[in-house]
């Protein structure tokens, strides 16, 4: 089973102790190209691609200004501690052992628009390059088509070394749709996480979001290895509804 999850515009870079492990992103020529490429804009141009507030836009210019190779504990951090959206709030990396680290580490990855694909203790710096955006580069419109069928391909690695190889989708639409799905060689489960409000089931974004990470979670610490198991997630209320449940959406709800 091989998760993966999303990464988030919030992020933590400040020191930590909680974990001396770490690896280097497969894809660290490929993102040293898209920071070539952002070192060209100015504030306004940034600002304009990716509609932003001028001060985000004007951060993001001295972070691509700052960010060089190699990667070090010195210069960068660990992926699935660095990042601090909802989904990891959910997640709470900050709490696992060694051993939730290197089950982490073989089943979970994060979708990148900078870095492609992560592992949890790949190094980062900081950064903001969302997947939608419409990054022009020498043969490419925008970061679908940069990275193309590489993370398809980098993800089958993973999951050809598994017994079962069913991948979870707990990405949003955005960052999903970085991985062609005609090439993975796995069965995909997308759970959906819904909220009982005036006598429907909804799916209400930041919710949804941390419930994410709490399935993440709760495959990480349970080791889990066959998906029929999520149906026991129950999780701040949540519960497996069959009668929504469609296919591959495996739907959750409460309230």
């Amino acid at each position: 089973m091989l998760i993966v999850i999303s990464p988030s515009k919030t992020l933590d870079f400040k020191p930590q102790k909680l974990v001396n492990e770490f690896t280097i992103p497969d894809y660290l020529d490929r993102s040293e190209k898209l920071i070539e490429k952002l070192r060209k804009y100015n504030v306004k141009r940034l600002l304009d691609l990716m509609e932003v507030s001028s001060s985000i836009a004007q951060l993001n210019v001295e972070r691509y200004a700052l960010w060089n190779i190699p990667f070090t504990t010195e210069n960068s951090k660990q992926a699935i501690l660095s990042f601090k959206g909802d989904v990891y709030l959910g997640l709470k990396a900050e709490t696992f052992s060694s051993s939730d680290y290197n089950f982490a580490q073989d089943h979970l990855r994060i979708l990148s628009g900078l870095y492609g694909l992560l592992r949890p203790l790949d190094l980062i710096q900081p950064y903001r390059l969302e997947m939608g955006i419409k990054l022009k580069t020498a043969k490419c419109s925008n970061l679908y088509q940069f990275w193309g069928d590489e993370l398809a391909r980098k993800l089958n690695v993973s999951l050809s070394a598994m017994t079962k190889p069913v991948l979870i989708n707990l990405a949003s639409v955005e960052y999903f749709k970085s991985v062609n799905v005609k090439s993975l060689k796995a069965s995909i489960i997308t759970p959906e996480f819904r909220e009982h409000k005036n006598g429907n089931y909804d799916m209400i974004g930041v919710f949804a979001k941390k419930a994410r990470g709490l399935m993440s979670r709760f495959i990480i610490l349970n080791k889990l290895s066959d998906a029929e198991d999520l149906k026991a997630f129950d999780e701040e209320g949540y519960v497996f509804n069959p009668r929504l449940t469609k296919g591959q959406t495996m739907v959750f709800t409460r309230g």
